[in-house]
């Protein structure tokens, strides 16, 4: 029996590959609930887990630059339209896309995978000139954010670190016209009346950013480490299929209408519409071919933007015996 460890967020799609009812033929996982900042550092940094949940910008960089602690299968665990996470200040001449060229743009990290996507869809979506903003790089609660990856970033990228304050701080003191960050800012959560999203309801810009590109933003993936494929590469196969049998699983559970899987209202209204959503995939499909649209588009965003040093296929980021699987 190969016993592995497998670091990961604690999401209801993934967690019944550690329950009996999911069976990894020949591998014993040991689960690790962390929070994904801490699991991207540890992996990363270290190479501390043998499976571990990554942020796919830095895994598509690292991957780039043959760098990688290990190599992904097809499986994403976070997906998130990403259009809320801009924030500007109420007062602020900033009321559309295109008034945010020219200005100074707080970010925690070029390399998150969030903004790569806030920035891809800025080009893509609303013709903003990227060139044209400062960006000022912090964290959100704390100063000194670093990035985890080296980039060798385009010439058109004006970016500079702020040591010494927040974004949040630097955001309700006007040293920054705008930040763009997957974790909100302190002053939103606490619903300071100075702050507000840019768009105020993202969905409609959202489903015309997805009826465009049919791009639905993949956050997080999941690597092996290479020591574990070298000498066991039929775990990537396993392991997809563990995943995949959770996330059916998850899907079945909601899709039950005897009683509710999760304190909502409307849930099957919202499982309707992302049947709609996904068209002729399954809910929250894995794999490459169903993600290829996605893939692509995110591939050519850290192209551009320097996340990635070359321009990669979608099968270049996955262990190759995952690529499809059997049929009877």
């Amino acid at each position: 029996m190969l016993k592995l460890s497998f670091a990961c967020h604690d999401y209801d799609h993934v967690r019944d590959i550690f329950e009996p009812e999911v069976i990894t033929e020949g591998i014993e996982l040991t689960q690790l609930k962390l929070p994904v900042e801490e699991i991207f550092f540890r992996f990363i940094k270290f190479g501390e887990f043998e499976i571990s949940e990554h942020s796919f910008a830095k895994y598509v960089s690292l991957r780039s630059k043959n760098q990688a602690r290990g190599v992904a299968i097809p499986v994403f665990p976070s997906r998130v339209f990403r259009h809320s996470a801009i924030y500007v200040r109420t007062d602020s001449a900033i009321k559309q896309p295109k008034d945010l060229e020219g200005c100074r743009i707080g970010i925690p990290e070029w390399g998150q995978t969030a903004g790569v996507y806030v920035r891809g869809a800025l080009a893509d979506q609303f013709d903003v000139d990227l060139s044209s903003i400062k960006w000022i790089q912090s964290g959100v609660h704390q100063p000194g954010r670093s990035e985890k990856v080296k980039f060798n970033l385009p010439k058109w990228v004006n970016l500079q670190p702020d040591t010494d304050h927040n974004l949040n701080d630097l955001l309700l003191s006007g040293a920054v016209d705008a930040v763009i960050t997957a974790h909100p800012i302190q002053s939103f959560k606490d619903q300071d009346p100075r702050i507000a999203r840019m768009f105020d309801d993202p969905r409609d810009v959202e489903l015309d950013y997805f009826g465009k590109t049919k791009c639905f933003p993949i956050m997080h993936t999941i690597v092996i480490r290479d020591d574990v494929l070298n000498e066991n590469p039929w775990a990537a196969q396993t392991i997809y299929k563990g995943l995949d049998q959770a996330r059916e699983r998850c899907v079945t559970r909601l899709s039950d209408a005897t009683a509710s899987a999760i304190p909502m209202p409307w849930i099957f209204s919202a499982l309707r519409d992302s049947r709609s959503l996904y068209g002729d995939h399954d809910i929250w499909a894995y794999g490459i071919e169903e993600n290829r649209a996605t893939l692509e588009t995110f591939i050519r965003y850290c192209f551009e933007q320097g996340i990635a040093d070359s321009l990669m296929s979608p099968e270049a980021l996955f262990f190759e015996n995952t690529f499809e699987s059997f049929k009877v």
